[in-house]
C-alpha cells in the first residue's frame, strides 16, 4: 500500500475525488503558520492508503481536483520514486534525483507556493 493525502482546502469548489479505492486512515486539522494570504491558516488533512498499482490514477486525480491558485500540492513516494502533484501537472522522479525535485520546486514557486512549504521528504 502507498500513502497518500490531500488538503481538503487545496481542492477546487465543486470538484471530486471519486473512483479509485482508497482507504482513509487519518482527517487532521493543523494551524499553518507558512499559509499564504491565499491560504486559510488552518488546514484539514485527509490521509488515505491505496494500492501501488493504483499509483498513476490517483496522481492523475489529485491533478484534477487541487485548485490552480493557492499554492497548493500533494505528494507521496512510490518505492524509489517520488510524485509531487499540482493542479494539472505530475512530477515523477528518482528519489536521488536532486535535479528532477529542483526543477518540481522551481514549479511550485511559480505556482504560489512558499519556500516553507516545498518541504517534501524525498
Amino acid at each position: 500500500m502507498v500513502s497518500g493525502y490531500v488538503i481538503a482546502e487545496s481542492m477546487r469548489t465543486g470538484s471530486r475525488l471519486e473512483g479509485i479505492p482508497l482507504n482513509l486512515t487519518r482527517i487532521e486539522r493543523h494551524a499553518v503558520g507558512s499559509a499564504t494570504p491565499e491560504q486559510p491558516p488552518v488546514w484539514t488533512m485527509i490521509e488515505f492508503e491505496f494500492a501501488e498499482s493504483d499509483a498513476e490514477r490517483v496522481a492523475t486525480a489529485l491533478a484534477e481536483v487541487l485548485e490552480e491558485n493557492g499554492g497548493w500540492y500533494s505528494d507521496f513516494l512510490l518505492g524509489d520514486e517520488k510524485l509531487v502533484i499540482f493542479a494539472e501537472r505530475v512530477f515523477r522522479y528518482s528519489r536521488d534525483d536532486r535535479d528532477a525535485r529542483i526543477e518540481a520546486q522551481a514549479y511550485g514557486r511559480k505556482r504560489g507556493v512558499p519556500d516553507a512549504q516545498l518541504d517534501w521528504v524525498d
